[in-house]
Order: structure tokens, then C-alpha cells, then sequence
């Protein structure tokens, strides 16, 4: 039996994803071994990446002037290779500070001596909101935002708007491919992909080719995006296995419906869950109302032996990964495209029942 997994990442993953990569798993498609065996430089493999490389292109609307990449090193790597890449030194990075991850992009820069500037932050009222104004530096490199915050539970509900010739770039790590966006209106466009697509060990990277022209010179061969994108991920041996589990998952999202159905499915789910905050003096929300995470939805009981207790009988009844990350406390759902709404039915039901016997 499969349990109720609100874990934040590695997460969740669709059961049928999870079947057909078992079938194929000792042996791929009668080919007598493995992914996790085969050769990156062989054709089958090669189908597989460009399969996975073409899908996510093909669900995003995106043409031939993106390179998708397969990474590894996480979202946080990319921290530092995005002001590595892209910020002269006559330029400053740009940032939106909206709490945890986004904090770690701008200090990334710091430590690397690029000039930064926080153009917006939410971090006066501890990051329960997202920012709605911005000013950017003059000679900005580029514009930074986080479009959802896996820990504090806030997300961008529009594609921000930057002057022309100024460069948007965004992680998107825990609410990629989970609605639509206008992905044009971005230059870069990377997360880990343990969150919404696949298992650990990816990180993808969706990136302007025009950007490849402006890469600051004499970088460290595997910092440079050129490196990547000219040898189509293969310039070492990439994640293999993962790769091939996130063409499976991309594969699942085009037969769900594509961003347009999961957007309806994902905000039904946080719905349920949102009623029973709005509703209750026992259960309270942690995010301004209108900026929301759709994916990860943090909230507190009204004392921490409360909240231990709820993380611990919900483990008893099948419900792991509630329990809130270690910089914030209290209790988090992380509700990805793969979570079925039978999860999320089966927790709004515990809520009620344990505020009933708990109050």
C-alpha cells in the first residue's frame, strides 16, 4: 500500500511513473540492461534525453531559441553559476528577496564578489507575502525572483514585468510545470527537479540561446552554460537514471492535460486545504491570503506540542512529511503535481478531526 507523502523533496512521484520505470528498470525495453547501466553516448540513451529535452519544451511552448539542459548540483549550484555567467563586473545582480532559497541566491553573489542589489524583499514581515513593487539598481545584470518558496509557502501568481533589455531570470524549483506561465517572458529558467518532476540528482535548466552570447569569459569549464549547451548536456555523463524518470513524468503531465489541467487540479487541492484555515480558530495559515503556494502550504496549531503531536498521528494514519522545515517549525503540506487528491481529502479530514478532539 502506498502511503500519503507531503514530503517537501524528494517528493511524491505518479504511481504509474513509478510502475513503468519498475518494468523497465533490469531491463529497458527489451534491450537486456538497465538505464542505470547503459552508455550516455549510446542511441537509446540518446533517445531518451532528447525525448525528455523535447517534451519539457513542447509543455512549456517554447521553440528552438531555448536550450534545455539536464545539470546536476541542484538549484544551488545555479546560485552561483547564474552571476558567474551573467554579471560583469560594470553590471549588479538583481535580486527579489523572498525569504530561505532566494536569500541563498543573492548571498552566492556576495560571496563571489559580484555587486548585488535587493530590489524588493518581504523579510519585514517575515516573509509571509510577495513583494508587488520593485526598484532596480542602475546598470542591473539581471532580475532574480524565486517563483515559489518551498519553505515559507509564498508564490508568485504573475510573470513579473522588467523593463526591455533587462534580463528575467527565475528558480522554479518547487512549482515547475505546475501551471501555465508565459516562460517566454523569462531568459533562465532552472530548479531541482526532486520537487514536481522527477527524482533527485537533475537539475534542469531552460536558458535564451541569445544568453549564451553574453557569458562572462574565462569561467571554470563545468560553470559555463556554453560548455553545456553546446554539447546538449553530454559534455560529462549526466544523470542518467533521473533524466530518464523525468521523460516519464513529462510524458505523464501531456497525457493529464497539460499545465491547463494540473493548474485546475493544484488549486482544487490547496483549496481544501486554505477552506480549514480560513474556517478555524485552531489552524492558522502562515502566507498573506492572495500569494498562496499552490504547492507547499505551511501552517501552525496553537502550540508546538500541538503540532508534534498532529505530525506524529498523521504518521500513524499514513500522512508522512508534515512535519514544517527545521529554519521555521510548525507543520508544512507539500502538495506536488503527483499527489493524488485522495491525499489531500485524507488530510483535511484529520485536521478537522484532530481540531475536534484537540480544542
Amino acid at each position: 500500500m502506498r502511503i500519503h507523502n507531503f514530503n517537501a523533496g524528494p517528493a511524491v512521484l505518479p504511481e504509474e511513473v513509478l510502475k513503468e520505470v519498475q518494468q523497465n528498470i533490469v531491463d529497458y525495453k527489451g534491450n537486456g540492461l538497465s538505464v542505470m547501466e547503459m552508455s550516455h553516448r549510446s542511441v537509446e540513451y540518446g533517445e531518451i534525453i532528447e525525448g525528455a529535452r523535447a517534451a519539457m519544451k513542447r509543455i512549456m511552448g517554447l521553440g528552438d531559441d531555448y536550450a534545455a539542459l539536464f545539470l546536476q548540483g541542484g538549484a544551488s549550484t545555479q546560485f552561483l553559476m547564474v552571476p558567474l555567467n551573467f554579471c560583469p563586473n560594470d553590471k549588479v545582480a538583481n535580486y527579489i528577496d523572498t525569504g530561505a532559497w532566494a536569500t541563498k541566491a543573492w548571498k552566492e553573489a556576495k560571496k563571489i564578489g559580484k555587486k548585488y542589489h535587493i530590489a524588493a524583499s518581504s523579510e519585514d514581515k517575515d516573509f509571509t507575502y510577495i513583494p508587488k513593487t520593485w526598484e532596480l539598481s542602475d546598470d542591473p545584470a539581471y532580475l532574480h525572483i524565486t517563483t515559489n518558496n518551498t519553505i515559507r509557502g509564498s508564490e508568485w501568481k504573475i510573470d513579473p514585468d522588467v523593463p526591455a533589455g533587462v534580463t528575467l531570470i527565475a528558480d522554479m524549483s518547487s512549482n515547475f510545470l505546475s501551471r501555465p506561465l508565459n516562460f517566454k517572458k523569462y531568459d533562465l529558467i532552472y530548479g531541482g527537479a526532486q520537487k514536481n518532476i522527477g527524482p533527485a540528482g537533475a537539475t534542469f535548466v531552460l536558458i535564451k540561446k541569445n544568453m549564451l552570447d553574453r557569458i562572462n569569459p574565462g569561467l571554470p569549464t563545468m560553470m559555463d552554460y556554453k560548455t553545456h549547451a553546446d554539447k546538449d548536456s553530454m559534455f560529462n555523463t549526466p544523470p542518467a537514471f533521473s533524466i530518464y524518470v523525468i521523460g516519464e513524468v513529462l510524458k505523464w503531465i501531456e497525457k493529464k492535460g497539460g499545465l491547463e489541467a494540473l493548474a485546475v487540479n493544484n488549486k482544487e487541492k490547496a483549496d481544501y486545504l486554505y477552506n480549514i484555515f480560513d474556517n478555524s480558530d485552531f489552524y492558522r495559515g502562515t502566507v498573506v491570503p492572495e500569494d498562496r503556494s499552490y504547492m507547499n502550504v505551511p501552517f501552525r496549531l496553537p502550540t508546538e506540542e500541538l503540532e508534534k503531536k498532529f505530525i506524529a498521528e498523521a504518521k500513524t494514519k499514513d500522512m508522512i512529511g508534515l512535519k514544517g522545515h527545521r529554519s521555521v517549525g510548525g507543520c508544512r503540506a507539500s502538495i506536488y503535481n503527483s499527489l493524488p487528491m485522495k491525499a489531500v481529502q485524507c488530510l483535511a479530514q484529520f485536521m478537522l478531526d484532530f481540531e475536534r478532539k484537540n480544542k
